[in-house]
């Protein structure tokens, strides 16, 4: 009758353990995983095709030149919504001097609409069904995390490619060290 008294020690135990981690929050967590080996190349990865929400056809080599930030993301993915809007002001500081932000979701385009609208995202979102996911696992995101970012020079070459949120002041200094 007393033998499970000892497994209840224990769960008490790792649910104390499990509460301490997440009251602690995130700065004591280690950075987020670098992305895996990159299996795609510039070519492949400009001719992706994507959709705008006006159903248009898309492909990131119409961004040819630029540098690129690629990010994954999805409606129901909260680390997208904490680090979009900081992608969003990026845009506007960085767009002048040729960078381009652009969204890719494997999502219902109205949902994405909408969020998009919510948050005031002013760059594209595109959608793509399976080739957005695809294009991530390419550029290594192996097991499929979302956000997932990827910078890309103008040519479409991987600059860096990022699992987890990418904080916007760190983007921003990669930004600076690029382009400088």
């Amino acid at each position: 009758m007393r033998a499970w008294i000892p497994f209840a020690g224990v769960g008490v135990v790792a649910a104390l353990a499990g509460l301490s981690l997440w009251l602690a929050g995130s700065t004591n967590l280690p950075p987020p995983p670098k992305a895996g080996p990159v299996e795609a190349t510039s070519a492949a990865i400009m001719a992706s095709k994507f959709v705008d929400l006006d159903g248009n056809s898309r492909v990131l080599g119409q961004l040819t030149g630029k540098v690129i930030v690629v990010n994954f993301w999805a409606t129901w993915c909260t680390p997208c919504v904490e680090e979009m809007p900081g992608f969003a002001r990026l845009q506007s500081r960085w767009e002048a001097k040729g960078v381009r932000f652009v969204g890719l979701a494997n999502d219902d385009p109205e949902k994405v609409r909408a969020f998009g609208q919510r948050l005031a995202i002013n760059y594209p979102l595109w959608t793509g069904e399976a080739a957005v996911m695809d294009l991530s696992r390419r550029l290594g995101n192996r097991i499929g995390v979302l956000p997932h970012t990827v910078l890309l020079d103008g040519d479409g070459k991987v600059i860096e490619s990022r699992i987890g949120i990418y904080a916007e002041d760190k983007l921003d200094a990669r930004l600076a060290d690029i382009l400088s």
